[in-house]
């Protein structure tokens, strides 16, 4: 099977590790992979490394934000001929494309070539950007997600919430396929967490930990400020990551007096981010919009951390309530407090936690190389119908 996968991200985030991980994993299973993308295209496109600081957007700081709008809703014009070019030399049999706001590229192509059309959807960019970017076109970003959502012949959306959302813009039922977040098989090896211990000094120490690119939705300064209210020289803050919120969770560990507790390692590189989890005592969700299927929820859980998380209807798809992680109430410091003060208090119950989230990854199968499977086999079912 030859599959064209076109994508807008020039980011080299969890976006990125995303696209990285599946593509390997359906190659490695035979498929012939082209990329279409801003930064790589072609069969061979080589790989980059992690930056929190890739694929920033200069001109959204400068141009006006309907401005800005509209020079994304135009990109698709260059992005629909680049995509139409590598649809001329590697005649796909499938079209993937991984959804962003504004981009028609792919469901132009699906439409003028006959193409089978599978659609990523990882979030509903419209909510997302009016939530936390802002919009200046509200209108015009709902009815360009609709109308790529509907040009699909199936979409994958990551979580059941989301789906309800894809259904919501009137794509049927039949036409969308919740595939969830995985993780390498790395995540299900045993990981040795002596080494990240040992260079961060957190030897008798008890960590909380968080992994992933630090923004200031994600509600890291509720972790500081439980360090601030427990004054406990043995628990620690272990952040594996950087990104826009770093400077001012620096600044409040200074005001709050925990700076001495709050270990910043940077960005690691996937190889070492298994031992680095498994350096976690307790691993932090503290945040997560309401549709996403969260790619460091489902690494903790293959390397059996005991997990904290908000309990929200997203969350408990991947994890039953009090049995393989607890759940607080979004903003409610006092409950996410009182669940940190559980898992630190109980190592027993950690172990026991973090052992069930793990065996929740090996029942549903929530890996790359599983989730490559399932896209081969929708590929086929598209393909046989137009045969």
């Amino acid at each position: 099977m030859k599959i064209l996968y076109s994508h807008r991200t020039r980011s080299a985030d969890g976006q990125y590790v995303h696209i990285r991980a599946l593509t390997a994993a359906l190659a490695a299973r035979g498929v012939r992979v082209f990329m279409a993308g801003p930064d790589d295209f072609g069969e061979d496109a080589g790989e980059r490394p992690l930056d929190a600081r890739a694929g920033e957007d200069p001109w959204r700081r400068r141009l006006p934000r309907a401005l800005h709008e509209i020079a994304e809703l135009a990109y698709s014009l260059p992005a629909h001929a680049r995509l139409a070019r590598a649809a001329r030399a590697f005649r796909p049999d499938i079209l993937y494309e991984r959804y962003n706001l504004f981009h028609h590229a792919g469901a132009w192509l699906a439409r003028r070539r006959g193409l089978p059309f599978l659609l990523e959807v990882n979030a509903s960019l419209s909510l997302e950007r009016a939530g936390h970017g802002g919009l200046a076109s509200p209108g015009l970003a709902c009815a360009s997600e609709r109308a790529i959502w509907r040009a699909a012949d199936m979409a994958l959306p990551v979580s059941l919430a989301l789906a309800r959302l894809v259904e919501d813009a009137g794509v049927p039922p039949e036409r969308i396929a919740v595939i969830r977040n995985g993780v390498e098989r790395a995540f299900l090896e045993p990981a040795d967490p002596a080494p990240a211990r040992a260079r961060y000094g957190l030897e008798g120490k008890i960590v909380l930990g968080f992994a992933g690119f630090a923004r200031d939705w994600h509600g890291l300064d509720r972790v500081l400020r439980y360090l601030a209210a427990r004054r406990r020289d043995d628990l620690v803050f272990l952040l594996v990551g950087d990104g826009p919120a770093r400077a001012s969770l620096e600044a409040l560990a200074g005001r709050l007096g925990v700076e001495g507790r709050f270990i910043l390692a940077g960005v690691a590189q996937r190889e070492a981010m298994p031992g680095l989890i498994a350096a976690f005592d307790v691993a932090l969700l503290p945040a997560a919009t309401p549709y996403a299927s969260p790619l460091k929820l489902t690494e903790y859980m293959a390397l059996g951390r005991a997990i904290v998380a908000p309990d929200q209807a997203n969350i408990r798809e991947l994890v039953e309530p009090g049995c393989e992680a607890l759940l607080a109430p979004p903003e409610d410091d006092g409950a996410f407090f009182a669940a940190l003060d559980a898992l630190v208090d109980d190592a027993d119950l950690r172990v026991r936690l973090g052992a069930a989230a793990r065996a929740r990854v090996l029942r549903d199968e929530l890996t790359w190389p599983a989730n490559a499977a399932r896209v081969e086999r929708l590929a086929a079912s598209l393909l046989e119908r137009r045969s």
